[in-house]
């Protein structure tokens, strides 16, 4: 993924972890399921360490759990480059499966397509498996809350 020079992160991926677990600590909830494995100018790459709590029928990991992890991606990229308000949120978010996703490491490579001042607009690549094959894309789109100037 090329790196986007234009664009400088504000938080490292330790400092986005340990922010989503203080205002947001239910999504682990004391397993770290998903976790900020690295940011860089422009993007960020997200994990998913899927268990046998995330799969349905047929060991497939379900399609609730790759879609968290695509929103995920989108959360640590609006975080690290726009700045720590917990306050941005998922506008849209569309999502393709193209393969079956099994138990393990389950990774989201995560890019920002646009930053402007109130969205952002990211793609995520989530690939699993030893050959790192797509198992799903998303596109999406984070509202950005204006700045709060204090009284």
């Amino acid at each position: 993924m090329p790196v986007q020079d234009t664009l400088k992160p504000v938080l490292t991926a330790a400092e986005v972890n340990r922010l989503m677990e203080s205002v947001y600590p239910q999504l682990n909830d004391q397993f770290a399921f998903y976790e900020a494995l690295e940011v860089f100018p422009g993007g960020c790459i997200v994990r998913l360490n899927a268990d046998e709590r995330h799969l349905r029928a047929g060991g497939t990991v379900s399609g609730p759990s790759l879609f968290t992890l695509a929103d995920i991606g989108g959360y640590v990229c609006v975080l690290s480059h726009a700045g720590p308000d917990a306050l941005s949120v998922t506008t849209n978010l569309n999502i393709n499966f193209v393969r079956k996703a099994e138990a393990g490491p389950i990774d989201g490579h995560c890019r920002i397509l646009k930053l402007g001042k109130s969205l952002m607009v990211f793609d995520i690549d989530i690939v699993a498996g030893p050959e790192g094959h797509t198992v799903a894309h998303a596109t999406g789109t984070y509202s950005i809350p204006p700045e709060r100037v204090p009284a």
